[in-house]
């Protein structure tokens, strides 16, 4: 067992967590770990755009976007942390630019920016232009300027080093246990401050964006501490996701004038949104493919449909709308660089002459780990801080993002709350000390493991991991009923059952146990399907991403609220609500 001591530990090395390591460096001795090479951290799938109203080509307020993201999360939003997510992504994202992110430019050098779903002039309804952009890269380069950043600032870094415990005494976090996966070695990070950004848990469901390290590890070590997670039933289904792959397709393609055909050569997205269309929020526009699905209009009788950014195509409708441009092959190979080559890659589809065959896929988390705006954690649904103990990124919740997330808003998040994480952290440091260490502290990471390694059953942990996404995909996808959420809980406990009793792992060894750690993440992952599908059952409305068949309506009388929910210490999941803030803007009906 070895021990490091640092003042501010982060773990996690996507956007957030650089953010927050960048600014926390600035005053205290920080140190990051990750269990990926920091640059290949999920932030670098975000593809079409950053919003923030720069108004760099055409009239903007950051008003205008506070409103879309509240209307976008179907009025579950704490406005207070919306106005802040909002106001302060202006300065963010020039910030990111003095650090030499590279955004494509207008003619007079400007960061250019496209429309995104979910983004309007306020005052007309149409489209706004919010999302800067570096082609279809811009997590990636914000990645990349992030990294940079941070070695300027000699952040320490702990690649390749997976957390599988946090140590607390009483109410404070002493440290966290570490398993180095080239060594199998356990590591001890003792620290005064904590930062969970550890991303998402897509890979709950089947058909997904995410990649295979996103299973929510930051959130199961809190919440088998006792720390709640809020909001849980809210998963993003996000509409063009690569037909039975999953892998994203930006919605920057629609923002660039692409459009979506069912199988008759339809634009359907006129039915379901008249105004914005294809632009919709991501929910409307998902359950819109989904009901276009059921009715029989998939492409060829198959469960998906087309999404077309051919010229011809787009220059048709751009100038059906009235619009005084157009486009060619050249204007889309340099916008969507990665899109097209993604296509031609995995499904042998050149963009530029056909349309891409997409179906929604499993995309991102609403809920999480419950914080303020500074990105400290919160215990419980009466707001209790739990000192030294910060979250931020997609596996936190200070909920902004409310019911639905807006596109380009992820990135946003990131950046913003990274930063105000990353100033309290350092600010905490000054003030505290370290928290007094057990004797041995790596004892019960240990029985973790070793549990794992000893268990003689017969069923394989990539058995186990296909059934869990199955149950999760049919019975707590974009379309839910009561019956089925309740089969989904039953059935995601028996799994917990069978993990626990009868799994089998072949490789009993220590160095790169890739076996080990992925039967460690299956439990992780069916801890958090759990708290998804009980949520999700108690949660008797529709709104945003949890849009249930029995209860069709929004019930703003019964569950204008956040969900906490927490494990018990007889295991057992414990439901509490939080009212939703709300200061400016009223809930009412959802028009696009």
């Amino acid at each position: 067992m070895q021990v490091h001591q640092f003042d501010a530990v982060i773990i996690g090395a996507g956007g957030a967590g650089l953010m927050a390591a960048l600014y926390a460096s600035e005053q205290v001795n920080t140190a990051v770990i990750s269990k990926l090479y920091p640059t290949r951290s999920h932030t670098g799938a975000a593809q079409g755009g950053i919003g923030a109203a720069l108004g760099n080509l055409e009239e903007d307020h950051w008003e205008w976007h506070a409103f879309d993201t509240v209307k976008g999360g179907d009025y579950l939003a704490d406005q207070d942390a919306v106005d802040v997510l909002c106001k302060e992504a202006v300065d963010t994202v020039i910030e990111l630019e003095h650090m030499g992110l590279p955004f494509d430019r207008t003619p007079d050098g400007k960061i250019s920016q496209r429309r995104f779903g979910g983004h309007t002039n306020n005052e007309t309804g149409k489209p706004v232009r919010r999302a800067c952009h570096a082609a279809d890269r811009t997590g990636h380069m914000i990645l990349q300027t992030l990294y940079q950043q941070c070695i300027k600032n000699n952040v320490n870094f702990f690649d390749e080093f997976q957390v599988i415990d946090i140590v607390m005494n009483g109410d404070r976090p002493a440290a966290v246990i570490a398993i180095e996966i080239g060594t199998g070695e356990l590591h001890v990070f003792q620290a005064k401050a904590f930062m969970f950004a550890t991303g998402g848990w897509g890979k709950v469901w089947t058909i997904t964006s995410n990649a295979y390290t996103l299973t929510g590890d930051g959130n199961t070590v809190l919440y088998r501490r006792g720390i709640p997670m809020e909001d849980m039933e809210f998963y993003q289904f996000h509409p063009t996701g690569i037909y039975r792959l999953g892998i994203l397709i930006t919605e920057g393609v629609r923002g660039e004038g692409g459009v979506l055909l069912n199988g008759e050569g339809e634009r359907f997205m006129e039915r379901y949104a008249p105004t914005i269309k294809d632009l919709a929020s991501r929910d409307v526009v998902s359950r819109a493919i989904y009901l276009e699905l059921k009715d029989g209009r998939g492409v060829n009788g198959k469960p998906y449909v087309h999404l077309d950014v051919t010229p011809k195509t787009v220059n048709h409708y751009l100038k059906e709308a009235g619009e005084n441009r157009s486009i060619d092959a050249h204007y889309i190979e340099s916008k969507l660089p990665d899109i097209l080559d993604f296509c031609r890659t995995y499904l042998g589809v050149n963009p530029v002459s056909e349309p891409m065959p997409v179906q929604p896929t499993a995309h991102y988390a609403m809920g999480g780990i419950p914080t303020d705006v500074d990105c400290r954690v919160l215990g419980d649904a009466e707001g209790t801080v739990i000192p030294g103990l910060y979250a931020a990124g997609e596996a936190a919740c200070v909920s902004v993002h409310g019911a639905n997330r807006l596109g380009t808003n992820s990135l946003v998040d990131l950046v913003v709350f990274g930063r105000r994480g990353g100033k309290a952290m350092a600010d905490y440091c000054k003030g505290a000390e370290f928290v007094e260490l057990p004797a041995n502290p790596t004892a019960e990471a240990e029985a973790q493991l070793n549990r794992i390694r000893q268990s003689k059953g017969k069923t394989r942990v990539a058995t186990l991991r296909k059934e869990m996404q199955a149950v999760m995909s049919e019975y707590v996808g974009v379309f839910r009923e009561e019956d089925g959420m309740a089969k989904a809980v039953e059935q995601v406990r028996e799994l917990k059952e069978r993990f626990e009793n009868d799994i089998c792992i072949d490789d009993q060894g220590s160095i790169h146990n890739y076996d080990l750690l992925e039967a460690w993440c299956l439990g992780s992952l069916l801890d958090l399907a759990e708290v998804t599908a009980v949520s999700a059952l108690a949660r008797k409305e529709s709104r945003g991403a949890h849009s249930r068949e029995d209860f069709k309506a929004r019930d703003d009388v019964n569950f204008l609220q956040h969900t906490f929910a927490a494990m018990g210490p007889d295991g057992k999941i414990a439901l509490s609500y939080k009212p939703v803030v709300i200061d400016r803007y009223q809930p009412k009906e959802r028009v696009y």
